[in-house]
């Protein structure tokens, strides 16, 4: 069953029949196909450039399907071409990087002039505008249209497509979904996807289900004829000029034949309360309501000045329609945690929606997309993030902050702080500067620093990359490699393990060999049934659990690792798996003088006899009850000390007193960041998704094929590092002051190859450093390579890693 017969439910449709799942229903409150839902008024503009890879995936291959797709002869994409204009430097230097978005994601494009500007879209006063990025696969969709030439594929196939039915109710047995219940009576149903679009949260709360998305909305306005345009259009064409957005007012335009259509986020966020929008039927589509004039004020005025030709028009008729915003901008793609059988795929917009489409249906068909999903995931939000408050005001400021300019380590500025560990007050009186993620606020480095002796000799940036950074960081880093440096580590996801199966599980599940000793902490890796790295965890062999068999504590990368794990849990209840984050914090204390620091503390032997590296022991630091484990994330001697969050601020107390004839500092993330990159260790998410397998990301000495049956293990046959064909790559930048920022393309022999990942100034090393997946051939050490940055060509080599320690003396001392 599929609830919601807009775009996503009729592609859905069509991409679950073509793979042998015909037994589908798609029901509907509205009329087919316009249903009265956002598909219904979307004006079709897709542009495929996003910062996400798995977004402009999502948008390309929309545009290849569409285009495609005729509806009794009539076209349902057409490839226009999508012309941004820039109006200032910043938004220029903007359109630079957006051209390496796009060139590192397949998106052919160009960086235009003002006049080639103008010659493409002679509306355009080329006296106002400073140079564009123009993508010519971009263009128009004609949502109802697209939606219905899909519908019918699915019906001939064996579909069926259900009008006027309101659902009403979910019904449920033994924690799975049985079926829909609607005003028309019940249908049975197994799996149930909800495509309702800006309805979801209400389909979702018969369910069970937070939909954390607001309704919000957009107006959109056409003028009266523009003389310009006459005799340009016919009717069925509608346009002829690139679609154009005119991001430094918040603005978009289409043409409709002789008219221009004008799409604005340059208004106020207008949060729409559900009870209060008509159901379909009426003599109004639900999903538009009435225009607000003067929110069109400001945005008629930029327009004519863009455009100087409306000058001679008015606005002839307007509305304020309805669609979707999430809290951080993505989709809500997945299935319920608690509800098993019912998924969701919402806040999709049109431009995204075949491609959403053709990953459901793999997920559902096939166990696995295909995709990289983690950022789309239902199941991606800490529970803080789901609370209604929160979701309204962030997806208010995402509304407002569309078309922004936004640095990659930009937080949102509000509701913060959300979550805060007991290090936090003590970290305010270091002067920490503070960025956030998953609603922790996370040091980047702190100004008590200020005056160490390194922070001199730290070489500057460029100016895109000196925002959210601080010299500060390298002598944080440099302290680190030379004395001893506490880092703030409770942000990061912790889970107990527990029950008498607990071994088992885990060893079925993760690709390293468990089967150790109490005591015992291992580096693996979660895959999917493709040999996909969903993640990577460290697993804690800790001992007896309380009368439940054994204790496992894991260091996991966010919810979706606690999803994962939930959902493989066997149904004999001899697994329990609890989440402990919240209730604990960490201290990552490293440094070469960290043994120096906590030895004195404890009775326990911190020797490297009597504690070796990637080992656990519980003891006690001062008065601090601690589980410490020898790990390092930064490549220096140290150890990982966690405690109960109750104790968490005399710990942190304890260490810093301890330091201080030791020198020791408080170091951020942007430090930690650093650090990582010269030992090589990998981010998940980051420099490896699912789409990943452990052999190209460099991470085969995890897997231990030997060990017995894990889930993933069939997919690695035959797979070794030697013949990956891709590597995840390490690069020197010839200039150390070009510090990259990720994801921009990096070329080949003068052809784009792949793009680059994780980058950082690596301050022990002296160079600037850029992991980057490229093609096997030329992740060759010693390859010249170039990366592009805001448009220029930066040389760079490929080198061996570890670029620090490389024989891992320090790690072990």
């Amino acid at each position: 069953m599929i609830v919601g017969a807009g775009i996503v439910g009729c592609a859905l449709s069509d991409e679950l029949t073509a793979r042998g799942w015909t037994d589908v229903t798609v029901l509907d409150q509205g009329p087919l196909f316009a249903t009265g839902g956002s598909s219904s008024h979307a004006p079709g503009l897709v542009f495929q450039t996003n910062s996400s890879k798995t977004m402009t995936e999502f948008a390309s291959y929309t545009v290849r399907k569409y285009s495609a797709l005729t509806l009794d002869g009539r076209w349902c994409f057409r490839q226009l071409g999508g012309l941004e204009v820039a109006t200032t430097p910043e938004r220029l230097a903007e359109l630079d990087r957006k051209h390496g978005l796009a060139t590192s994601w397949g998106v052919p494009g160009a960086l235009l002039d003002p006049e080639q500007c103008a010659a493409l879209h002679p509306l355009l006063d080329r006296a106002r505008i400073l140079g564009g990025f123009h993508v010519p696969t971009d263009g128009l969709a004609k949502a109802v249209r697209a939606g219905e030439a899909q519908a019918r594929r699915a019906i001939e196939r064996g579909a069926r497509f259900l009008p006027h039915h309101t659902v009403t109710g979910i019904e449920s047995a033994n924690g799975r979904v049985t079926a829909v219940v609607t005003d028309q009576g019940g249908f049975p149903a197994d799996v149930v996807v909800s495509c309702a679009g800006f309805w979801g949260p209400r389909i979702g709360r018969m369910a069970g289900l937070t939909v954390p998305l607001v309704p919000m909305a957009h107006q959109y306005a056409t003028t009266t004829p523009v003389p310009e345009l006459a005799g340009h259009n016919t009717e069925e064409l509608e346009a002829s000029k690139p679609i154009l957005r005119h991001q430094d007012r918040d603005l978009y335009y289409r043409e409709h034949g002789d008219r221009i259509g004008i799409g604005s986020y340059a208004h106020r966020p207008m949060p729409v309360d559900l009870r209060e929008v008509s159901a379909p039927g009426g003599p109004l589509m639900p999903s538009v309501l009435p225009f607000t004039g003067t929110d069109f004020e400001q945005p008629w005025a930029d327009s004519q000045e863009l455009l100087p030709a409306l000058a001679r028009t008015e606005v002839d008729e307007g509305f304020n329609g309805i669609f979707s915003f999430t809290t951080d901008g993505f989709p809500l793609l997945g299935e319920a945690p608690e509800l098993r059988g019912f998924w969701v795929a919402e806040a999709v917009w049109v431009t995204h929606s075949a491609g959403v489409a053709k990953a459901m249906a793999q997920w559902l068909v096939e166990g696995t997309p295909r995709t990289d999903l983690h950022e789309c995931d239902l199941n991606r939000f800490e529970p803080g993030q789901l609370a209604p408050a929160y979701v309204h005001r962030r997806s208010c400021q995402n509304f407002a902050e569309v078309y922004d300019i936004i640095h990659p380590l930009q937080p949102m500025a509000e509701p913060r702080p959300l979550r805060v560990g007991p290090f936090h007050a003590r970290q305010r009186e270091l002067g920490a500067f503070f960025l956030e993620a998953s609603g922790w606020e996370r040091p980047h480095w702190y100004a008590a620093n200020r005056d160490l002796p390194e922070v001199a000799g730290i070489p500057g940036r460029g100016a895109w990359a000196s925002r959210y950074w601080s010299p500060i960081a390298g002598a944080e880093a440099l302290a680190t490699r030379e004395r001893v440096a506490m880092y703030d580590m409770t942000a990061l996801k912790r889970l107990e393990v527990t029950g008498p199966g607990a071994q088992a599980f885990l060893q079925r599940l993760t690709t390293n060999q468990l089967e150790r000793p109490v005591g015992s902490v291992t580096y693996t890796l979660l895959l999917d049934e493709t040999g996909g790295v969903r993640s990577d965890l460290t697993v804690a062999r800790l001992g007896r659990g309380h009368g439940l068999g054994e204790r496992w504590q894991i260091g996991a990368n966010g919810n979706l690792d606690l999803d994962w794990l939930t959902r493989h849990l066997p149904p004999d209840g001899s697994v329990q798996i609890r989440d402990i984050t919240a209730g604990t914090c960490c201290i990552g204390l490293w440094g070469p003088l960290a043994r120096d620091l906590v030895q004195p503390l404890t009775d326990a032997d911190f020797s490297h006899g009597g504690f070796g590296y990637f080992k656990a022991k519980q003891t006690y630091l001062g008065c601090v009850p601690v589980t410490a484990m020898r790990l390092s994330y930064v490549g220096e001697l140290g150890w990982e000390l966690y405690t109960t969050a109750d104790n968490g601020q005399k710990l942190w107390d304890t260490l810093w007193e301890a330091g201080q004839p030791l020198g020791v500092v408080a170091a951020g993330r942007s430090a930690f960041n650093s650090l990582r990159l010269e030992k090589g260790y990998r981010s998940w998410g980051t420099d490896l998704t699912a789409e990943h397998n452990p052999y190209e990301a460099g991470l085969g000495f995890a897997v231990r094929m030997d060990k017995g049956d894990f889930l993933g293990r069939d997919a690695l046959l035959g797979m070794t590092e030697e013949t990956a064909p891709r590597r995840l790559a390490c690069l020197l930048l010839d200039d150390p002051h070009a510090v990259v920022m990720g994801r921009e393309p990096v070329y080949v022999d003068g052809a784009p190859a792949g793009y680059v990942t994780s980058a950082a100034y690596g301050y022990s090393v002296g160079a600037s450093i850029a992991y980057a997946w490229l093609p096997r051939a030329a992740a060759a050490p010693g390859r010249r390579v170039e990366v592009e940055y805001f448009g220029r060509r930066l040389p760079a080599t490929v080198t061996e890693e570890p670029l620090f320690d490389p024989k891992m003396t320090r790690i072990r001392r």
